[in-house]
């Protein structure tokens, strides 16, 4: 076997996990594909005859490219605070299987997927590295340009806006997810009967207008009208997980993990008396999202 066969088959070793890395930090498999031939194209063109661990190397060349991807993507959203997608899961035309991406943003989880969507790139890099893969930190400060000590503090950062804090006490959590789990059952199950025994006669839904595009928001009053409702999002409820939402248990609907519309619930007594469904761009980048224990 030649030297450039060799080169190739040590980096097929890597590949799966390369993407994997990539993934996770950038939330797109298209672009961590991108980053992973990338990777590839540089060790072509590196020396790496010394190199003693050639996975560390990969993974910190990746890890610098998705950094500065990442970058790269939070100057565009500066520059354009209105570029929102009305919906992620349509009109893709980048090459990518929709459904091999819908497979690999659940195996991460979506609400995850979100909620690394919100940190600083900084952040997401040193999160992602250390916690997700046990990447030290000393190997790590190098590539965000900080010392050991402050990197710990990025993830630090980070963890706690995965793991959010909740509002309620824990059994009051476990009360409402229980509930919140059986919703989200039902209407993925599309079992009408079920769903109406949820909620309270008198439960009232409110939609914001870009949730069914509108002059005005959305109001439904009634179990049976909100349940019938629910029932016309069955396919959409396969996108959706539960979450920590402001602080409180509800669901967040990302298709290929990106944030499309967030429901808030009140549960009073074990029944679901209101629903607050929320679509509109701005209202959805201020809500707080948080990863729920599994």
């Amino acid at each position: 076997m030649d030297a450039s066969s060799r080169l190739t088959e040590r980096f097929e070793e890597h590949r799966s996990h390369l993407r994997a890395v990539a993934y996770r930090m950038l939330g797109s498999l298209s672009e961590a594909e991108d980053a992973v031939q990338e990777t590839w194209l540089r060790l072509n063109r590196s020396d790496t005859s010394e190199v003693e661990n050639l996975g560390g190397w990969l993974t910190t060349v990746v890890s610098r490219l998705c950094l500065n991807m990442l970058r790269s993507r939070e100057t565009r959203r500066e520059e354009s605070i209105d570029a929102y997608p009305t919906d992620p899961a349509a009109g893709r035309e980048d090459g990518v299987d929709p459904e091999q991406e819908a497979v690999l943003a659940d195996s991460v989880g979506l609400a995850l997927l979100v909620v690394l969507d919100k940190l600083a790139p900084a952040e997401r890099l040193a999160f992602v590295l250390h916690d997700m893969f046990s990447v030290p930190f000393e190997e790590i400060a190098p590539m965000v340009e900080k010392t050991p000590a402050a990197t710990r503090q990025l993830a630090s950062r980070a963890r706690r806006r995965v793991k959010g804090a909740p509002l309620v006490p824990d059994a009051d959590l476990g009360r409402q997810r229980r509930v919140v789990d059986a919703f989200l059952a039902a209407t993925r199950g599309g079992n009408l009967d079920a769903l109406v025994t949820l909620l309270h006669p008198d439960v009232l839904l409110t939609a914001d207008k870009a949730v069914i595009p509108s002059a005005a928001a959305i109001v439904v009053s009634g179990a049976l009208p909100v349940a019938t409702g629910a029932m016309a999002a069955m396919q959409r409820a396969q996108a959706t997980q539960t979450a920590l939402v402001d602080g409180v248990v509800g669901l967040a609907m990302a298709p290929l993990g990106q944030l499309f519309l967030v429901l808030r619930f009140t549960v009073v007594d074990d029944l679901i008396t209101a629903i607050d469904v929320v679509a509109e761009p701005e209202a959805l980048h201020a809500i707080d999202i948080a990863v729920l224990d599994a």
